[in-house]
């Protein structure tokens, strides 16, 4: 290189747009540059400020993903999310997720970005998903596995077993309430184990001997099983007025208390004839509520769970159903019995008779018991058919979307529910079960770490070798993964390309 030769010139580094170097900006009308995996988003730093304690709006905290060399903030991240992401910076708390990112992924998402608690209750609400629900666990050893023993059914091998039998139980309960009104088992006076025969008195029947009966017997049986199992469960529960309020431990007492009032009504003596009267027709009351018993099953079947949420949610569209099938019923028997009141041979002979034939009409049956028989008769009676196929199929639709959304979700929580065993902070690993002391286990360690925990999940439960193990991940708790580092040096440029 010659004296007179011009020096190089050298090329002249970039400066960049954005450069936090202090935590801070200038220019808030600056504009910044963020990739997601690739994906190179820009935006104005006005815009992320909106929201100051989130992970965007926040300089210090965004600090850690800034890439100097490529002057952007670089996020290994899911990019259909953050679309919506920028869209709620943009449009001043807005929050709706893209159609084809699933829930859980979403929620991680917002959850990485640090969007608001309230903004994630919101969004939690729109979407219609709950929260998980938590019960409060027993503080006592004993009950605390009677209670996960009774109530979880998938806690363990005999929590299973003990499901099982509870349902074979049920199943015999109702198969019994149905054989023995069989001409062959029928009992004249509703009461198991007496014969039918035409010259029975009601005291005769009342005053009957049943304790030798085998249905009677088999039905004592189960109901000792089902009070027993409510018995382990009300001793066993972690609050007494939670018990009384569920909606299944309810169904439980009105399976069991028909029994012992039948019962007590075969015990009683010196009545008299008004009295036995009463007591028989009290009787066949309270016999017909045994058949509710077949709803204990909800409690160990997902399916009949499901049908109940959906028609709790639906239960608008139901009573709107029911209003429009009353005018409907209204104004069709009025009109039917108008145009067959001259009609000798009709058999319409008032309104409220004709209620059943607009019922059995606008619901499609059709028994044929009733039918019009003049020409004024039949229009109405097909405008009737018309009316009701178009008022019942109306609400249907909201009825089958309520139960996919039930149906589809508890098929999610499902599969994308894995289990570990809850412990002090951490899980239990094999190379703790080999630094343990002698004569501790497994089990041990995750039982006194659950003594230190006042509440647990509804859906926890107990391992086979040890005590609760819970989702370690839902909607509302995704699975934390580890995010990128970009404190120890820049991504090459190669790298960002791929």
């Amino acid at each position: 290189m010659t004296a007179d030769s011009p020096e190089p010139a050298h090329m002249p580094v970039p400066t960049p747009v954005h450069t936090p170097a202090d935590g801070t900006e200038r220019d808030v009308s600056e504009r910044v540059f963020i990739n997601v995996s690739g994906l190179r988003f820009e935006t104005q730093l006005k815009t992320l400020s909106r929201f100051p304690n989130t992970l965007l709006g926040d300089p210090r905290k965004r600090t850690r993903f800034f890439d100097p060399l490529r002057n952007e903030y670089f996020f290994d991240r899911n990019r259909p999310s953050f679309d919506a992401i920028l869209y709620y910076y943009q449009s001043g708390g807005r929050l709706r997720r893209p159609m084809h990112v699933p829930v859980e992924i979403f929620m991680e998402e917002i959850k990485f970005y640090e969007i608001d608690d309230a903004v994630i209750q919101g969004f939690i609400d729109d979407e219609g998903l709950s929260k998980e629900e938590t019960r409060p666990m027993p503080t006592s050893e004993f009950q605390r596995q009677v209670w996960l023993l009774f109530e979880y059914p998938d806690s363990s091998r005999a929590a299973r077993l003990i499901a099982i039998i509870s349902v074979m139980v049920i199943i015999v309960s109702i198969v019994i309430f149905c054989l023995e009104t069989l001409p062959e088992f029928k009992s004249s006076g509703d009461v198991p184990g007496r014969k039918a025969t035409g010259n029975e008195t009601i005291e005769e029947v009342l005053h009957g001997n049943p304790f030798t009966d085998p249905f009677f017997l088999l039905e004592t049986l189960c109901i000792g099983w089902f009070s027993f199992e409510m018995f382990m469960r009300f001793i066993s529960c972690p609050s007494k007025f939670a018990f009384y309020k569920d909606i299944m431990n309810t169904i439980d007492i009105v399976a069991i208390v028909p029994y012992f009032i039948t019962l007590g009504l075969e015990l009683a003596e010196n009545r008299a004839n008004a009295q036995q009267a009463a007591s028989l027709t009290v009787l066949r009351v309270v016999r017909l509520v045994r058949v509710f018993r077949i709803f204990k099953l909800s409690r160990h079947s997902k399916g009949l769970q499901i049908l109940g949420r959906t028609l709790h949610a639906s239960m608008r569209e139901m009573a709107l159903l029911i209003f429009f099938l009353i005018i409907g019923i209204i104004l069709f028997s009025s009109a039917v019995f108008f145009a067959e009141v001259d009609d000798p041979d009709s058999s319409f002979t008032s309104i409220p008779e004709s209620f059943w034939w607009a019922v059995v009409t606008m619901t499609t049956v059709g028994y044929g018991d009733m039918s019009p028989v003049t020409l004024g008769g039949k229009i109405v009676g097909s405008m009737c058919a018309v009316a009701g196929v178009l008022t019942i199929a109306l609400p249907v639709p909201v009825i089958v979307s309520n139960f996919s959304y039930f149906y589809h979700r508890e098929t999610n929580q499902d599969d994308n529910s894995t289990y570990t065993h809850v412990t002090c902070g951490r899980q239990v690993t094999s190379s703790d079960e080999d630094n343990m002391p002698k004569g501790e286990n497994k089990a041990d360690l995750s039982s006194s770490c659950l003594r230190g925990r006042e509440e647990i999940s509804a859906e926890s439960v107990m391992s086979g070798n040890g005590m609760s193990i819970s989702p370690t991940h839902s909607p509302l708790n995704p699975p934390t993964h580890p995010q990128p580092n970009f404190n120890a040096s820049p991504h090459p440029s190669s790298e960002l390309q791929q």
